[in-house]
């Protein structure tokens, strides 16, 4: 969709919430309460409308990404375009001065909503033939050496898992990436098990924690001497564009928010042959997940609350 079509097809926030309305009851209204079908309108309270069987009154954006967001519906569809529309992604102060927000918290906060929503719940797991490896990236602490670790050693390092569908005549499909927290057999067989199809066949490079896989075809592939991107080719691939994206967009990743960036990455390589309909996905998924506010991405609880 180029920006023009955008533009008209989204003018305003009524175009924005009417949008909302159709995607998220296609057959007419549906009270979340008493699933009543008939409901009003009301005029005080913009997009929102009032169940007249039990009362409730009921918003387009209750219960989704937009939950509660003081910012106009039109600043949040702008920004999903934006996200959708960059094949390489946007940074915060980039949206921030895209759309004429106030602050670079508004956009971070907006962006990190949206990683979320990177995410569906429902997506189907790898299947066929899947290349698992692992790589790291690098991230160093004040108190880290400056030459980092040498091998596993997760001293000026973050450590990630990748794994990457191919079909049987061995060309790249869809990918999972993941934090690793350690190189341990259930933090690796975790991974897998939550990426793969069991009976799938599972190319490793023949570390010994994969040996401990239940229910895969596992043929582990030894490196020894060779380097790792020559027997694993389509996963290395992976972990190489990943970080040039990283560097590149985002200048690097924090580790507290490695996990969005890499599901960033994954929803963006999984849809680069169909950039035009990942607007639409994206506030599809959008509209079905659980609203998440500030302290929750960031992981901790509201001052408010304690």
């Amino acid at each position: 969709m180029s920006r023009t079509a955008f533009a008209e097809r989204f003018p305003d926030n009524a175009a924005c919430a009417r949008h909302l309305f159709e995607k998220r009851w296609p057959n007419g209204f549906v009270c979340p309460k008493c699933q009543g079908a008939k409901a009003w309108a009301l005029d005080s309270k913009p997009f929102t409308f009032e169940c007249v069987g039990c009362g409730r009154q009921t918003s387009v954006t209750a219960g989704t990404i937009f939950h509660r967001s003081h910012l106009p519906l039109l600043a949040w569809f702008q920004a999903i375009y934006a996200v959708a529309s960059h094949s390489n992604g946007i940074s915060a102060l980039q949206l921030q001065a895209q759309l004429g927000l106030g602050s670079y918290k508004t956009a971070w906060l907006m962006l990190q909503k949206l990683r979320r929503a990177m995410v569906d719940p429902d997506r189907s797991v790898l299947e066929d033939i899947v290349e698992v490896d692992e790589s790291d990236i690098p991230y160093r602490t004040k108190a880290d050496p400056i030459a980092g670790g040498q091998g596993r050693s997760a001293i000026g390092k973050l450590h990630i898992i990748g794994a990457i569908e191919l079909s049987p005549e061995g060309q790249p499909r869809r990918i999972r990436l993941a934090p690793l927290e350690n190189f341990s057999a259930p933090s690796i067989g975790a991974f897998v098990a939550g990426a793969a199809e069991a009976g799938a066949t599972v190319l490793s490079d023949g570390f010994s924690a994969y040996k401990s896989l239940k229910g895969y075809n596992h043929k582990p592939k030894v490196v020894g001497k060779m380097a790792a991107h020559v027997v694993m080719p389509w996963i290395h691939r992976v972990f190489a564009n990943f970080k040039r994206w990283a560097l590149g967009t985002y200048h690097g990743v924090r580790k507290p928010h490695l996990h969005r960036y890499l599901d960033e990455f994954v929803f963006r390589w999984n849809r680069r042959r169909h950039m035009k309909s990942s607007f639409d996905t994206l506030l599809e998924i959008g509209l079905r997940m659980a609203p998440a506010d500030y302290w929750g991405l960031i992981g901790r609880t509201s001052p408010n609350r304690i």
